[in-house]
């Protein structure tokens, strides 16, 4: 249950309970990850779909995920968030068995999506837990070593997964494992004690507000865009590298090389988001992350693969913490878990436009088609920053 204020102890930026959420998120996600690399090659080889089924089955995750956070930012700002967040991170963790029994193709997507609802819900509840359980002098820095575990997941996620399936060439192990990760995840937070809180009126009018943060509309739609690019790149990576460039196993580094461009880049932007330094984050971070792309898609060898796997990794680890902190800046305190999701609700639209789109056009024209297509998106996400998104943050933060 939700305890009272903690004491002066807390204001330690790692206290207990930060080092326990930012614990259940770094499990959570690589459960998450443990299967994401994998999945195209799962629906190619058991169920024979092509690039466009596949991209379409697995974007109902996606779109799952999307539908259900601003829901889920209502629940957290509204109702108890320890109850929220169990509650979430159950459903997460026992949606992993339903793989093991998805036999056909139609039952393997039916699990897939429902099973982004909890996901969805889940990374709204745990991240507003960490931003409850941080003192408020230290919450741009912290957000940006939260997203840490995050990183850490995405590195050894996807390497562990593909070790496993070479050594034992079972899919079924790969359910087995993200399964029993998510369970400790899910003991994990269990244990983590959040601060009392006022909890939204039920008398207080509904408005789209409480579902959306209004305010950041911009910020949604930049954030969409760098979601596009991500969504296009890492769902058709392996195929790309196997059928395209010859790379077999090179999917794994890829993953490491950009957790590895993540971590420095948190680490070394923390200082900054201390300084309050958090627009020029979010542009050195944007810019970045478009040389990333552009060199993925103008270099099609191991050179270009590789090198745009630590860019992009470094650009987003600046970015995403400084979005993060806009968002929550645009915010009062009530709209904490609003302001999470509108966040991740723009990058599961664009993950999911990625998906979709992405997967028509390998299909139809080229797999460069598609990466430029990212490079395109992202390019005009930059601008939109530069030119709309700054002014108006300036204007109307609250903090």
């Amino acid at each position: 249950m939700e305890t009272p204020q903690l004491t002066t102890k807390s204001e330690r930026l790692w206290n207990a309970n930060f080092i326990k959420v930012s614990a259940g998120n770094f499990l959570l996600f690589f459960a998450f990850y443990l299967l994401m690399p994998l999945l195209p090659l799962y629906l190619k080889e058991t169920f024979h779909s092509t690039k466009d089924v596949i991209g379409a089955v697995l974007s109902g995750y996606t779109v799952a995920a999307l539908l259900a956070r601003p829901f889920s930012g209502y629940l957290v700002d509204s109702f108890p968030r320890k109850k929220v967040l169990m509650m979430c991170f159950f459903l997460f963790f026992i949606f992993f068995a339903g793989y093991l029994l998805a036999g056909t193709l139609m039952l393997f997507f039916i699990v897939r999506t429902v099973h982004g609802v909890p996901f969805g819900a889940l990374t709204v509840a745990n991240s507003t837990a960490a931003i409850d359980v941080l003192p408020s002098s230290r919450r741009s820095e912290g957000i940006g070593y939260y997203g840490l575990s995050n990183n850490l997941a995405m590195a050894t996620g996807p390497m562990a997964a593909i070790y496993l399936y070479d050594l034992t060439g079972s899919f079924d192990v790969l359910f087995v494992s993200a399964l029993l990760v998510a369970g400790i995840g899910l003991v994990v937070d269990a244990t983590v004690r959040l601060p009392r809180r006022q909890l939204l009126s039920d008398k207080r009018k509904i408005s789209l507000d409480r579902f959306f943060l209004v305010v950041g509309w911009i910020l949604f739609l930049c954030m969409t865009g760098f979601g596009y690019s991500y969504g296009v790149l890492s769902n058709f990576l392996a195929i790309y590298g196997k059928e395209t460039l010859g790379i077999t196993s090179g999917t794994g580094t890829f993953f490491l090389l950009l957790a590895v461009g993540l971590m420095l880049s948190r680490l070394e932007g923390a200082a900054s988001l201390r300084k309050g330094k958090i627009v020029y984050n979010a542009t050195i971070g944007m810019c970045i992350s478009l040389v990333g792309y552009t060199l993925f898609v103008a270099v099609p060898d191991l050179w270009g693969y590789y090198g745009a796997a630590i860019l992009i990794g470094l650009g987003n680890g600046h970015l995403w913490p400084a979005f993060q902190n806009m968002f929550i800046n645009l915010a009062s305190n009530d709209q904490r878990g609003t302001a999470n999701s509108t966040l991740l609700v723009a990058w599961d639209v664009g993950i999911g436009l990625g998906v979709v789109i992405g997967g028509v056009l390998a299909e139809y024209i080229s797999f460069p088609a598609a990466f430029w297509s990212s490079v395109a998106v992202n390019a005009v996400s930059v601008a939109t920053f530069i030119v709309l998104a700054r002014p108006h943050y300036a204007r109307h933060r609250l903090r």
